[in-house]
């Protein structure tokens, strides 16, 4: 039986601890190697400092770079429920644009925030990104409580910051958890430091949380990545987001519009298997020749996904040239790639405060957050964001780069 694993972010300011907190996570679950943190305890003995966790990740990322081992964009961990992937990417612009894409797949997220210097614009405009991600399993943590004496008081008023500002977004913390990653407070063990807190740490937080396995439940999303042909098959290749695919369903293909019936369920270890169930990436063969591409999505009939010409989006804008009403754009959502019209740009708003700039605006600046309708010419294949994420979530390119991205709020009147 395979391992359940979990996948998330953490995001926060660039100062708040976040490396720090990874190499913690690593350090209190056992899950480098013996010699990896000998090694980092002799860089910091020869620095004369204390072992500094923070110093782990620096060395990943040094053997990442010269590539001889772990790639800390897909870093590991464990505890005695399930594997723990945290995603990530060096560089804040990179950082942002890699959650926006939704490259990271995320299931849950942590919103690092320094207790000491509170919430802080990076904070709040990587707090707005999380809201975009429509991400529901979001803990709040409130770093280096050591540099505040582990104060009650300083960690409720900062909590009500953030809570203030996450409930503008429709984000709302599942939890807010006290803790020093340096010294260890409340992150693999309860800490004796805030006895004022009783809630959990972050190790037990995280294993509160539901993984992918269980959108198992939820109608078959199968969006179609490629078409190989292996051994005079022709597999259609792409990864399950939600529901279960079984050799021998009825399956429906958008946007044709056309039905057949899973001839088999391909593994591409040549492992024999008859279904492939969310957060899978597999291959089908079907009974009919039917004509599929990349980009269309196989559902059931009686549950199938919107086709509709226009949607409405939350969009943040993060390229220096501004999104322009009028213009076309190359647009992006799952396996789907097509170019539309920037048919309005109903609200501007800063991405740090959500200020209102201005209704029926012209145009949308770098990092600013916009409500934009866009428009195509052939119809596109989306669904309810909180029910099937990769086709709620969309990316925009200018010049073959991505230049902005976000959720779609309103399906249109669909088909």
């Amino acid at each position: 039986m395979d391992t359940e694993s979990l996948k998330f972010v953490i995001v926060g300011h660039i100062d708040h601890g976040k490396s720090t907190l990874i190499g913690r996570l690593f350090y209190d679950t056992d899950s480098l190697p013996e010699e990896k943190i000998e090694e980092v305890r002799d860089i910091c003995e020869s620095l004369g400092k204390e072992m500094e966790f923070a110093y782990v990740m620096d060395h990943l990322e040094e053997e990442r770079t010269q590539g001889i081992t772990i790639d800390t964009t897909q870093t590991f961990f464990h505890t005695e429920k399930r594997d723990y992937v945290i995603i990530d990417a060096p560089g804040h612009r990179e950082f942002t644009k890699n959650m926006i894409t939704g490259a990271s797949q995320a299931e849950a997220a942590i919103l690092i925030v320094d207790a000491d210097e509170g919430v802080q614009e990076q904070t709040r405009r990587h707090a707005y990104i999380l809201g975009l991600l429509g991400l529901e399993q979001v803990i709040v943590v409130m770093n280096k409580m050591d540099l505040v004496d582990y104060g009650e008081e300083r960690f409720n008023n900062v909590s009500e910051d953030i809570k203030e500002f996450l409930a503008q977004i429709d984000t709302y913390p599942t939890y807010i958890i006290p803790i020093s990653a340096k010294e260890g407070d409340n992150i693999a063990s309860r800490s004796e430091r805030t006895p004022w807190y009783d809630g959990p740490i972050i190790l037990h937080a995280l294993d509160s949380f539901k993984s992918m396995d269980d959108r198992e439940s939820n109608p078959l999303r199968f969006p179609i990545q490629d078409i190989y042909k292996i051994d005079n098959k022709r597999i259609i290749a792409g990864r399950v987001e939600t529901g279960i695919i079984s050799e021998g369903d009825e399956i429906f293909v958008l946007p044709s519009g056309e039905s057949t019936t899973v001839a088999s369920v391909e593994d591409f270890l040549g492992e024999e298997k008859t279904r492939a169930v969310a957060g899978e990436s597999t291959g089908i063969t079907i009974k009919d020749q039917l004509f599929v591409d990349r980009g269309n999505v196989i559902s059931f009939k009686d549950s199938k996904p919107v086709m509709t010409n226009e949607i409405k989006g939350n969009v943040f804008w993060m390229d220096k040239e501004p999104l322009r009403k009028g213009e076309t754009v190359s647009f992006k959502c799952s396996t789907q790639e097509a170019k539309c019209l920037v048919k309005a740009i109903e609200r501007r708003m800063d991405s740090s405060t959500l200020e209102i700039i201005e209704d029926d605006a012209d145009v949308l600046e770098n990092r600013e957050v916009g409500e934009v309708v866009l428009n195509f010419t052939n119809p596109i294949i989306v669904d309810n964001f909180n029910d099937t994420p990769d086709l709620g979530r969309f990316i925009i390119e200018k010049r073959l780069d991505t230049a902005g991205g976000g959720t779609i709020t309103d399906l249109g009147e669909g088909k």
